[in-house]
């Protein structure tokens, strides 16, 4: 004999039995299956040279290495204020938003529901006894739920998790970027102002011949070709100034624009001290293994979430194959007055559903849905294993850039002393009456050469460890945050495990 009070309960409750079975069922489904990169990946690369005991210099603010205050001012001011940076921001901050919508598909919705209706026939007063004008006045709370059953809702909510996570690692890349890049220009124009020292010295040295050479000529001691040749080089030597003002020009209205400056403001930061910068070579970054950039690099990291997010839907692609239960609840009150006499004191209504759906023919829409995501969720594994292919390409190329440069700015020391010692000895000599100022000034001439191609050089290897830095993913994470970011981008991934 059944329990009467058992009997009962289900009888006038068979929502609560429906309700019990599907949330225990909710919970079967789990976290999606990310597929792993089938990269391979080397111990160590093939091209590093100095090394350090630890990794602690991949997080630091590499752009204090070099020494220069100035540049340290332009990076992080341009970590705060740069428009790609910002904009990268605005992007996370409604990737993030659209994780709150996502999620919101686990809750009930609870909606507050008024209306007021006024229906009148005009019939005569003896048929309105059986057909009355009504009034009604109901309110009432409706409650929706759609159980998520076969977890397609997590998938999805997951899957945006992994977007917004994604989206938070691209506004640290957009610092990173935003800060090589305004170190390199800040390089490159210390370079073309150096460079142009040397070459109006070097351009006074030439003229200096030219007019030696033209007294000599008067003077039937040098031919027409010695003539035209020295004017020649004095002309092609004056030709090398523009192009170099022009870099100039052009490098400090880049960083205005990298540190979200007017362009037609001078930076303070370049002519500060200008006359005062060195060249500061920091101590190489420790590079690692490879496979640290899976974890370092924010465009790797940005890589693996969006490959996370496909394989999420896909799970929610792969769960419309399986049945659907919605639940409905109505409760309100109502209150109704007939033919404008009547009126039937407040009552309560309420009405509760439940819906099953289970997908019998759809003509293959639901299978090709799960194939089109399953090829998204391939193309996103290659994306990612193209961008580690990528980013061990970036380290090895900076690394045998710097390597041969090192070498270059070494030699080009070496040959700038020796040209020292080489002018210093021809002063002597031009003082003891040995040689001619002719003579002289060809030394002095080569001397300046040299050193003008030793400030490229040291120009170009600063730029090389900037493009070090920037391959090997460090800094991000103790840039300051963009103005207009209320959320963590450097501490925090954004990601839920």
């Amino acid at each position: 004999m059944e329990h009467p009070i058992q009997n009962t309960k289900m009888a006038y409750h068979p929502s609560l039995a429906l309700l019990a079975i599907t949330l225990a069922l909710a919970g079967c489904a789990g976290n999606p299956d990310v597929p792993k990169p089938g990269t391979s990946l080397s111990q160590a690369f093939r091209h590093v040279g100095e090394a350090r005991p630890d990794d602690s210099s991949a997080n630091l603010q590499w752009w204090r290495q070099f020494g220069d205050e100035q540049l340290a001012q332009l990076v992080e001011r341009a970590a705060k204020a740069n428009h790609d940076i910002r904009i990268a921001v605005e992007r996370a901050k409604q990737a993030r938003a659209g994780t709150v919508a996502s999620e919101s598909r686990l809750f009930p919705s609870l909606d507050l529901t008024a209306s007021r209706s006024d229906s009148r026939t005009g019939l005569p007063t003896a048929v309105k006894q059986s057909m009355p004008d009504t009034k009604a006045t109901r309110a009432g709370v409706e409650v929706a739920w759609e159980i998520d059953l076969f977890g397609g809702a997590r998938a999805a909510a997951s899957a945006a998790e992994k977007d917004a996570a994604a989206s938070t690692f691209g506004v640290s890349g957009a610092q990173l970027v935003a800060a090589s890049e305004v170190a390199r220009q800040y390089f490159i124009w210390h370079g073309a102002r150096q460079r142009l020292a040397v070459l109006e010295s070097l351009l006074q040295t030439q003229r200096d011949t030219e007019r030696l050479t033209r007294s000599r000529h008067r003077e039937g001691m040098a031919s027409e070709f010695d003539v035209a040749r020295a004017a020649g080089e004095t002309l092609s030597m004056e030709a090398s100034l523009p192009p170099l003002r022009t870099l100039m020009l052009v490098t400090e209205s880049r960083i205005a624009v990298l540190t979200g400056s007017d362009a037609s403001m001078p930076v303070p930061e370049l002519h500060a001290a200008a006359e005062q910068f060195h060249w500061h070579s920091p101590t190489a970054p420790f590079t690692g293994q490879p496979a640290d950039l899976l974890r370092r690099r924010p465009d790797l990291l940005a890589a693996e979430q969006r490959l996370a997010a496909e394989s999420s839907r896909l799970d929610e692609a792969k769960a419309n194959r399986f049945p659907k239960i919605f639940l409905s609840a109505l409760f309100g009150s109502q209150k109704l007055t007939l033919n404008d006499a009547l009126s039937l004191s407040a009552s309560r209504y309420s009405n509760v559903a439940a819906a099953f759906v289970l997908p019998i023919f759809n003509a293959g829409r639901i299978q090709a849905g799960i194939d089109t995501q399953s090829a998204r969720e391939r193309e996103s594994l290659l994306s990612y294993e193209q961008a580690i292919l990528g980013a061990i390409e970036d380290v090895e190329n900076s690394l045998a850039a710097l390597a041969g440069e090192r070498q270059r700015v070494d030699s080009l020391t070496a040959a700038a002393t020796e040209r020292e010692r080489a002018v210093a000895h021809a002063s002597s000599l031009f003082r003891e009456g040995q040689i001619d100022l002719l003579q002289l000034l060809d030394v002095q001439r080569a001397q300046l050469a040299t050193e003008l191609t030793l400030a490229e050089s040291k120009a170009q290897q600063a730029i090389d460890y900037v493009q070090l830095y920037k391959a090997l993913g460090g800094g991000w994470q103790a840039m300051p945050a963009p103005v207009n970011a209320p959320i963590a981008t450097n501490s925090s991934s954004g990601a839920k495990p």
